[in-house]
């Protein structure tokens, strides 16, 4: 048995023509949905990018109980399950990520694994003199503008040379059996650096400032530089498709459509411009991030061309792919917060769960049913009771030590998640500084500083919220019951000034 998962990075589904959108090129993308049952209510659990790596490497939430952050000693992951079952995994990526501090352990535990270099501010091409950038919009990295001078040509940009990667592991293992092949792309996400044909396609003719690295924060740049960087980030989603379209040319020749399950999904999306913001982690849990795209193909077609409304995440991969190899999660150490699609791939049951939530640590935490969502805020502007569970004190791109926290004293020791025996610390999260300050948490943000309730079948944009106190309510119900289910810490519902319900309805039931 064979599986493939390609995974393209900040995807925002409202830009692939397989959900509607009527203007973006993704040719190779629409080929692949033509072979797959595609899922229409499809959502993050954790995000941003390391966070939604760990849910969908371990199955379960881990928002709830720490920010962005390496696999856990206590993890039990999909390339551990798979290899004590004789499952051989590979990873091609250029998700830089891994490879520096807070992104441990990851594609570590994969039997073999490639990064292609260069993305981003990957700290690959050495140079203690740096030129100073010309005017521009938005950010700028002088890491990666020499970065840049590696890949002169479009096959030696890290994405294509991902995917090319991919093309030849298929190649060289063209005979093997029992694997699973990860391939995950960093683009579309920023910088939306490409060759100009891509954006010529797209009919931009901007002259305005170069503007191609959105920064962190609402929209500060004229509307025909907003257009404009839409049209960068399309075309190089188009770019992307382009090569990601030479993997589906070698699975054609190797008829992998016959013996393989093939996944396409996200980490989550993107916002660019949409109710005033730029890219992610600063503002609610809008659906342009969190609401993603999936597809998923099982040997021979059999659900080929259907659409799946029913309510999944992205915690549901690893009991999949276990569930397709035959596995089984009846041997994993951790109670899984996934579940396995096939049974409703397979017509055995109309749902898997009633609630998803989803959110970053630390922010609101958010629950869909597939018709509303519910943005629930922190109750007091320090955000406290707040803690950050770890074995591992490393977050992005630095340490938790006695420069990123006010009091090092305050850290404690012991056996604190429901969950594993395993000790860990337990680090207050208002002394926590952090670099980034768009994943901030040591107060609430002042964009996260109220409750907020959408009907995303008649409003889907969210731009109309609902004043409806009974809804609200039992969509708070239903909060609580979903956090105690996905072993959230106790002090959650403190924060989000949920505890007096809860305790309500505890005496109720009693």
């Amino acid at each position: 048995m064979k599986a493939i998962v390609f995974m393209l990075d900040s995807v925002n589904r409202r830009f692939l023509p397989a959900y509607g959108n009527d203007w973006v090129k993704t040719p190779n993308l629409n080929r692949l949905a033509g072979r797959c049952a595609v899922f229409d209510n499809h959502w993050v659990g954790s995000a941003p990018c390391m966070p939604a790596r760990r849910d969908m490497f371990t199955g379960r939430l881990n928002f709830l109980d720490r920010n962005w952050g390496p696999i856990e000693p206590f993890d039990y992951t999909l390339p551990q399950a798979l290899r004590q079952h004789g499952i051989f995994t590979h990873m091609v990526t250029d998700h830089y990520h891994y490879l520096r501090t807070g992104g441990e352990n990851y594609c570590q535990l994969f039997d073999t694994w490639e990064c292609m270099r260069g993305q981003e501010n990957d700290p690959w091409v050495s140079r203690v003199n740096k030129e100073k950038a010309a005017p521009h919009y938005g950010k700028d990295s002088p890491q990666y503008r020499v970065n840049r001078t590696r890949f002169p040509q479009e096959g030696d940009f890290p994405s294509p040379l991902t995917l090319q990667g991919a093309v030849e592991w298929l190649q060289n293992n063209r005979e093997a059996d029992n694997y699973l092949l990860w391939v995950e792309v960093f683009d579309p996400h920023e910088p939306f650096d490409l060759p100009a044909e891509y954006l010529e396609a797209y009919g931009d003719d901007y002259r305005g400032l170069p503007y191609q690295w959105p920064e962190y924060q609402e929209v500060n740049v004229p509307e025909p530089a907003l257009e404009h960087i839409r049209k960068r980030y399309a075309a190089l989603l188009t770019m992307t498709d382009h090569w990601l379209g030479k993997v589906l040319d070698v699975i054609d020749e190797h008829r992998l459509w016959d013996d393989a399950l093939i996944a396409f999904t996200s980490d989550h999306g993107y916002m660019l411009g949409e109710h005033g913001f730029m890219a992610k982690n600063y503002m609610p849990a809008y659906n342009e991030v969190f609401h993603i795209p999936f597809m998923l193909h099982l040997p021979g077609d059999p659900y080929r061309g259907r659409r799946i409304g029913a309510l999944t995440q992205n915690i549901d991969l690893f009991p999949t792919l276990l569930d397709y190899f035959g596995i089984g999660s009846d041997g994993c150490p951790n109670k899984l917060h996934g579940r396995s699609l096939l049974p409703l791939l397979a017509g055995e049951v109309e749902r898997i769960r009633e609630y998803a939530i989803y959110g970053y640590f630390g922010k609101d935490v958010n629950l869909t049913d597939g018709h509303y969502t519910y943005f629930r805020a922190a109750a007091r502007d320090t955000n406290d009771p707040l803690h950050l569970y770890t074995a591992m004190p490393t977050t992005l791109n630095q340490f938790y030590n006695r420069d990123s926290l006010t009091d090092v004293s305050a850290i404690a020791i012991g056996r604190w998640l429901s969950w594993t025996a395993y000790p860990v610390y337990k680090i207050p999260g208002n002394a926590v500084r952090m670099r980034d300050q768009s994943q901030a948490f040591n107060q609430r943000s002042p964009y996260l500083d109220r409750n907020r309730l959408f009907d995303i079948v008649s409003d889907y944009a969210q731009e109309r919220p609902l004043a409806l106190p009974e809804l609200e309510k039992k969509l708070c119900r239903a909060l609580i019951a979903t956090l105690q289910e996905h072993d959230a810490p106790a002090e959650q519902l403190e924060r989000l000034g949920l505890s007096a319900l809860a305790a309500e309805d505890a005496a109720e039931n009693a």
